[in-house]
């Protein structure tokens, strides 16, 4: 039986670890860090499922409907349509001068308020015996009341989500929603008044550029800054299966550090901190130090105001779900399991069993690398598939659309519940 299945659109299979960079294990509440090779700053890899989801719900004469509901009575004259409706967030932009170049104290003293410790309680089952740890990361406050950006990875497993803002006030937080692919999540407090970040352009970052870090390493040494330059951009980093194009900086990057901001010498935010390298420990390994990584605030921001305002967020597709051929076949690829009805796959051909050998021209040997081959392409770009079939090798143009998903944590739990081992993308 096939069991590395994957979703293109919506894949939720346990990634497989990659050789070079690994999420960092959470810090557990009396235990001392430890460096591990090559590894992301914080958590482990799950799914986010329980409090901050957004639903509807609606009851007529005990029975419930997903869609609109039609009340019928003796009378024709009193029939009535209900129908759903929910509050939207209004997301607007101000403007603020930010033309004076600022030291790292200064810096520090502006923004130290805006950043916010992230407490979650993760239950592990040992064979056969659930045990409860503390987990903890670094977020930033985005708006004065109470929308707060951290790392997906922070959170995903967590429970009881917790936020510490510098002068001690802790907050119950609902997680409103998250973009796996992208490592990010808002979390929502119940407060007014708070004091937000001021975001940047990440764009107009230069190598050797200043940069100051404000996190919770470890989880214990809170609120602790840490300052270096722009070391690269547009590093290419693969983790877990999944390529980002990141930030490099020789900032100190600690377990407990993602989800923090990091600020240039204005004190804008131009990135969340979210890895980093490290030596594994073995002796025949050169040491690696001041290897971090964050997600540049450009690439992120219209996702995280689209998780603000509705809940949802919008994805490149074709209309495909596939698998990974492995290795017992001479010929590499990934197999169509199912396509779409009148989707771009199907409109351009695309058939079940198909094995998709290239994308592009890129060699594929696993749905992971092709689904980082479609993450790069817009509404209307045309993506070259190099299919085998029947024998034969041929090329196949797939116009590429965008889809709109929900972003709430609920709707992940329902989709992953209803999808079966064949369905489509929600």
């Amino acid at each position: 039986m096939i069991n590395n299945g994957y979703d293109v659109n919506y894949g939720y299979e346990a990634p497989v670890r990659p050789a070079r960079v690994v999420r960092k294990r959470r810090n557990r509440k009396g235990s001392a860090g430890k460096v591990i090779a090559l590894a992301v700053c914080c958590s482990v890899i799950g799914g986010v499922f329980g409090a901050g989801s957004m639903f509807m719900y609606s009851r007529i004469a005990g029975q419930s409907d997903m869609s609109t509901n039609v009340l019928m009575s003796s009378s024709a004259k009193d029939t009535e349509i209900l129908k759903g409706q929910r509050d939207t967030t209004a997301v607007n932009v101000s403007y603020v001068n930010t033309s004076a170049v600022m030291t790292a104290s200064q810096i520090y003293q502006a923004n130290v308020n805006s950043t916010v410790g992230i407490k979650t309680s993760v239950t592990t089952n040992y064979f056969g015996y659930k045990t409860t740890a503390a987990a903890s990361g670094s977020g930033f406050i985005l708006t004065a009341d109470g929308y707060i950006i951290t790392n997906y990875h922070v959170v995903e497993d967590g429970k009881d989500i917790t936020v510490t803002t510098y002068d001690n006030k802790s907050y119950k937080a609902e997680l409103v929603g998250f973009d796996e692919s992208n490592d990010i999540a808002v979390l929502k407090v119940e407060a007014s008044g708070l004091t937000p970040v001021v975001l940047g352009d990440s764009d107009q970052m230069n190598v050797g550029d200043d940069v100051v870090a404000i996190g919770n390493p470890l989880g214990e040494l809170t609120f602790s800054l840490t300052s270096g330059v722009v070391s690269a951009l547009n590093r290419k980093i693969t983790i877990n299966n999944v390529a980002m194009n990141l930030i490099q900086t020789d900032c100190a990057i600690n377990s407990g550090n993602s989800g923090g901001a990091l600020f240039n010498s204005h004190g804008e935010v131009i990135g969340i901190t979210n890895a980093k390298y490290s030596s594994s420990g073995s002796t025949t390994e050169a040491s690696v130090d001041n290897v971090g990584f964050a997600i540049p605030i450009n690439s992120v921001i219209n996702i995280v105001n689209s998780i603000m305002e509705s809940g949802t967020i919008t994805k490149p597709y074709i209309g495909v779900s596939m698998y990974d051929l492995g290795n017992r076949y001479q010929i590499k690829g990934v197999v169509v399991r199912e396509i779409e009805s009148d989707s771009p796959a199907d409109k351009a051909g695309l058939e079940e069993n198909d094995i998709i050998t290239k994308a592009d021209g890129k060699d594929i040997t696993s749905v992971s690398e092709f689904k980082n081959i479609l993450a790069d392409h817009n509404e209307g770009d045309s993506m070259t598939l190099t299919v085998y079939r029947d024998g034969e090798l041929a090329d196949i143009s797939v116009t590429v659309t965008v889809r709109e998903q929900s972003a709430l944590p609920e709707a992940k739990e329902e989709q992953a519940a209803s999808r079966g081992y064949r369905s489509f993308p929600g």
